[in-house]
């Protein structure tokens, strides 16, 4: 039951990765157009400022419509096969529950006066998508898109004979949606508001926690990361009413990010809210990192120093700058657990104090990220200087305390192999797949189709082959697969395609590519496709 469990939330959790790998960039353009339209370097209504303005309306239309994508981006995600019907089926269900929700609110004498969301802040209800409905935040998207993928999953297949032929598949599936979607739209008017005042509860807590509730949140999102559950816990704080709301510019904002995006966008607003306290979980990626780095380098054995260096510095990089931390990280937490215990505790420790100094930036990502949000905002409303001061005390710790504990329990980490060889464990496993590539370049010969095709088709034989795939994801660094046997699993292969890590927990596999997985997803998606024209 435990691992039921623990799969159906994994399922979920890569669902909601789908919407969410858009949202940083969304998160960065508006930055930008944030610095575009902010009057103390532009003049009002100049061309600069018009366009700025333009595109600032433009992006914010996304932040402000995350439950739909939610909806549609896990009801394609969680689907195993026919992943466009799933995401048609899920869109139209999303619109007849505004439809009915709001007649219904109107029917049963419930709908509170208010025709803008602003009016109707506080009240339960809002305005979406020009209906008047029960106001569930991303929470109605998710519950859709949940309902759709289940349903899709078990009908989608179903095939009627004669008459009835046109209505099975996915038709069928709309169909069954309908009457679902219809109880839904009536059962949150009377039962919502009570998960409401749950949710309000569960903010209220979080903020009266202060300190121990930001050291919790911290460690958490930190030490899930070999289950893939963290995402579980960073997502309803950034996206959802968990991590806050308020009205801003006559909208309803809701959820951590959205929050601090749209303040960005008013130059007029004070110092950025209490709610930034969820946005500072990129500081582990940004400075911590560093110092696990330097901690592996001091102590490796002399003979493995300069094949570490050649692999560290890439690798460090890659977490300092684009907040990619698994290639290190995925070499200590299960060589050395209990070294990734601290590791998560220092991080939570750390997310505290950026808290109680009065720190309010959003800091998600890597030192890119940082950057692009925080330095339009300013210094007065985010305090951004103690935060890289912070950081860089961490670098410190962290280095002290990992030198201390590696030499103090003689921990195998990168370089502290029990061998004789100057090879140190290998961060960057695709080094011999990169020479060739580039070698191939300086003989004229370059990538061609075929080569892309082979390269996914090793992938799929080291995951078992075709029949051994029964769903393929991925989210900012790896691929998630569901095999249905995990040991004809390849590693080594694996490793030789680039993959500095893989993860196993009963079927479900995670390979990690870092920043080329959105590459190597092609290549599987390319190669599967192959194989499905060729029978």
């Amino acid at each position: 039951m435990r691992d039921k469990v623990v799969k159906s939330m994994q399922s979920f959790s890569k669902a909601m990765i789908g919407p969410v790998l858009f949202l940083p960039v969304v998160g960065m353009m508006i930055a930008l157009t944030a610095i575009m339209t902010n009057t103390a370097f532009v003049s009002e209504g100049g061309m600069l400022w018009t366009v700025g303005k333009f595109f600032n309306s433009m992006l914010n239309s996304i932040m402000g419509n995350l439950s739909i994508l939610f909806c549609v981006g896990i009801a394609n995600g969680m689907a195993k096969k026919k992943k466009a019907d799933a995401s048609f089926v899920a869109l139209m269900s999303y619109i007849m529950f505004l439809g009915a929700n709001s007649k219904w609110l109107e029917l049963s004498g419930k709908m509170i006066e208010g025709a803008t969301a602003g009016a109707l802040y506080g009240t339960g209800q809002t305005i979406q998508l020009g209906f008047h409905v029960t106001d569930m935040g991303v929470f109605l998207g998710m519950i859709i898109g949940v309902l759709v993928a289940l349903v899709h999953n078990k009908h989608c297949d179903t095939e009627f004979k004669g008459g009835f032929a046109p209505y099975g598949n996915s038709k069928l599936v709309y169909m069954i949606m309908i009457p679902v979607i219809a109880v839904l739209s009536i059962g949150v008017t009377y039962v919502w508001p009570g998960v409401a005042n749950g949710i309000s509860a569960l903010t209220g807590f979080m903020s009266t926690a202060g300190a121990a509730g930001v050291f919790v949140y911290g460690f958490l999102n930190r030490f899930l990361i070999p289950t893939g559950l963290h995402h579980l816990i960073w997502s309803p704080f950034l996206y959802s009413a968990v991590g806050g709301q308020a009205v801003i510019g006559g909208e309803n904002v809701i959820g951590a990010k959205p929050i601090f995006l749209a303040l960005l966008s008013d130059p007029t607003a004070g110092m950025m809210p209490d709610t930034s306290r969820f946005l500072t979980y990129g500081l582990m990626k940004t400075f911590g990192i560093i110092g696990v780095a330097l901690a592996f380098y001091v102590t490796a054995k002399k003979a493995k120093k300069a094949n570490l260096k050649a692999q560290m510095i890439p690798a460090t990089l890659t977490a300092v700058i684009a907040g990619i931390t698994e290639p290190l990280e995925f070499t200590f937490i299960f060589a050395a657990p209990l070294l990734w215990l601290v590791y998560s505790v220092l991080d939570g420790f750390f997310q505290m104090v950026v808290y109680l100094i009065g720190v309010r930036v959003c800091a998600t990502n890597g030192i890119l990220d940082f950057l692009v949000l925080n330095l339009p905002a300013g210094i007065g409303r985010t305090l951004w200087p103690l935060y890289v001061l912070v950081g860089l005390i961490e670098i410190l710790v962290i280095f002290v305390v990992f030198k201390f504990m590696i030499e103090k329990l003689n921990l195998k980490t990168p370089g502290r192999e029990d061998d004789d060889t100057e090879i140190a464990l290998d961060l960057n496993a695709n080094a011999a797949a990169v020479k060739k590539e580039l070698k191939a370049k300086q003989s004229g010969g370059g990538e061609t189709e075929e080569d892309r095709l082979n390269q996914g088709r090793t992938i799929i034989e080291a995951l078992g082959g075709k029949e051994n795939i029964l769903s393929l994801e991925n989210c900012f660094s790896r691929l998630r697969v569901e095999v249905k046997d995990s040991t004809r699993i390849d590693e080594e292969t694996l490793k030789g395609t680039g993959a500095a890590g893989i993860m196993k927990k009963g079927n479900d596999v995670q390979v990690v590519y870092g920043l080329s997985v959105s590459k190597m997803r092609t290549l599987v998606d390319d190669a599967l496709e192959k194989m499905e024209s060729n029978k």
